[in-house]
């Protein structure tokens, strides 16, 4: 009995260059039209793992995790200042869906080296915002503002302040020290009301 052999069937050769352009694992570099380029992981065809992204236009650079296209993970993004070029906004933290989210410092500054003297924010991020608990550096002036932010405002907290002697354009008056005039009224005040309200309780 004859063996028949049949011909392997040839691709057609658009799906074949389509197969080969298909971005999985490390890639170098790849081109946008616009001249935005990346560098990192890719799984179909989308940015993912880790990588770094240039953007020409803006000047901006993000360099950390990706999940499906999109900033995800632990990553740091630079922006610079448009006047000088200079590297001077600066976040790093925790991204999800491509919005800060998680705990990151966002150093914010006019000034050459936003690490010496920039202002910065540390705390907690939701959607891109700053909310929950959260410190807010003004190294400009100064000053600590440490409370809860709630979409990007402060709803309450305390102002120091904060290495105002060196800062380049301190506040014109220092906050005052807040300070109780009569210490052992008040705990002798709060002594006679909790035994008020454990005698109350045992009745």
């Amino acid at each position: 009995m004859p063996i028949s052999k049949c011909p392997k069937k040839s691709e057609t050769l658009w799906k074949e260059w389509d197969r080969k352009a298909q971005k999985n694992g490390l890639r170098h570099q790849v081109f946008a039209v616009n001249g935005d380029h990346y560098v990192g992981e890719w799984k179909d065809n989308m940015k993912h793992g880790k990588g770094t992204q240039f953007w020409k236009k803006k000047g901006a650079i993000y360099e950390g995790d990706w999940k499906y296209g999109k900033r995800d993970g632990y990553g740091t993004l630079s922006l610079p200042d448009q006047e000088t070029g200079k590297y001077q906004r600066v976040y790093s933290g925790w991204w999800k869906n491509n919005k800060k989210s998680g705990y990151g410092i966002q150093f914010y500054g006019p000034k050459e080296y936003y690490e010496e003297s920039g202002n910065r924010y540390e705390g907690y991020w939701q959607r891109g915002m700053k909310n929950g608990h959260g410190r807010f550096f003004y190294l400009d002036h100064g000053q600590l503002f440490e409370g809860f932010w709630v979409d990007d405002v402060a709803k309450c907290g305390t102002m120091i302040d904060f290495g105002r002697d060196e800062a380049p354009q301190p506040t014109q008056f220092p906050i005052p020290e807040i300070k109780v005039l009569d210490p052992d009224g008040v705990l002798e005040e709060a002594l006679a009301m909790f035994k008020k309200t454990e005698e109350e309780e045992g009745e």
